[in-house]
């Protein structure tokens, strides 16, 4: 696990901020840049990415489509939230409740597997296949994707359960596997470590508010149904990854201060005042980048869009 003083941050923006937001950028693509060029050499037709919500995913599926294209290999991205079972199919496919009786939405269940496991065989073999688009707003598919991988293309499927084999059937030497979490910790001056799954609580807390329409309150209270999923369905899986790759990006926590601080600061007391607390710990030492200095093509966009 990798440490960083909030101190040293500081310093480091306060020296030259585009210089150190440049850097942080560059060794984040240099990560991903390193397991394409080993995709490309392997000459695997399908590539599995996992990792936990709030991770990046999208954007390192993304990025490793573009460092591939640079060797020459197209790649097609897909989410595997596309294979979500319709609600009004829950009953008959008999997708699992958490211990208060609601679906589990973080059950990997919660995916049409025969169909996606189809999917992948087909793509692998160049056979064509319409994949859904689900509808979040209706919770139906909306519409079907006509694809047909052709030779020296790569598929590559994104999604927190991307390397859970009861999801994913046996894939043998047909695909590339990728674990990407926040592996870095922030310490504060008197030594308080910031845990990373608190670093992507803050991303959620930005992009769900931003994107998603929900309260902090609301995404507080979700946090302990998507920790248990974490912990039930995808880190016993993470130890199957042929890449693991730590999505922290060093000034990130210095942009989400100039989002959410003050907002968390001046809130009203709830149940959740606690974690509430605890993230303005955090953010209180850091000096502020703002949103304006966050590259286009930054991960942290994927967040604060």
């Amino acid at each position: 696990m990798r440490y960083i003083n909030i101190s040293q941050l500081n310093k480091s923006i306060q020296s030259d901020a585009m210089a150190f937001i440049k850097k942080s950028n560059d060794d984040y693509t240099a990560k991903v840049a390193t397991a394409a060029k080993s995709i490309a050499e392997s000459c695997k037709p399908i590539v599995l990415l996992s990792g936990p919500s709030g991770s990046g995913k999208t954007t390192t599926a993304y990025k490793l489509g573009d460092e591939l294209g640079k060797l020459g290999i197209k790649a097609n991205i897909i989410s595997m939230d596309n294979y979500f079972i319709p609600n009004k199919n829950i009953e008959e496919k008999n997708v699992p409740r958490d211990e208060e009786g609601n679906v589990d939405l973080e059950s990997p269940y919660r995916l049409d597997i025969k169909m996606f496991q189809e999917h992948m065989k087909l793509m692998a073999e160049c056979t064509p296949v319409d994949v859904p688009v689900f509808d979040f707003v209706t919770q139906d598919y909306s519409a079907y994707t006509p694809i047909t991988r052709k030779e020296n293309e790569v598929m590559i499927f994104e999604g927190i359960h991307a390397l859970n084999p009861e999801v994913t059937g046996q894939i043998g030497d047909t695909a590339s596997c990728i674990y990407v979490s926040v592996r870095t910790r922030l310490k504060t001056s008197n030594g308080d470590l910031l845990h990373p799954s608190h670093v992507r609580l803050m991303r959620r807390l930005i992009r769900d508010r931003l994107f998603r329409g929900r309260e902090y309150d609301e995404i507080f209270a979700m946090y302990k149904s998507v920790r248990r999923g974490e912990n039930l369905y995808i880190m016993p899986h993470k130890h199957r990854a042929d890449f693991d790759i730590d999505t922290f990006i060093e000034y990130e926590a210095s942009v989400y201060k100039g989002v959410i601080y003050e907002d968390l600061l001046h809130a009203e007391k709830t149940k959740y005042t606690d974690m509430r607390s605890m993230i303005i710990k955090y953010l209180e030492e850091l000096s502020i980048i703002p949103t304006v200095f966050v590259p286009k093509n930054s991960l942290i966009k994927e967040f604060i869009g």
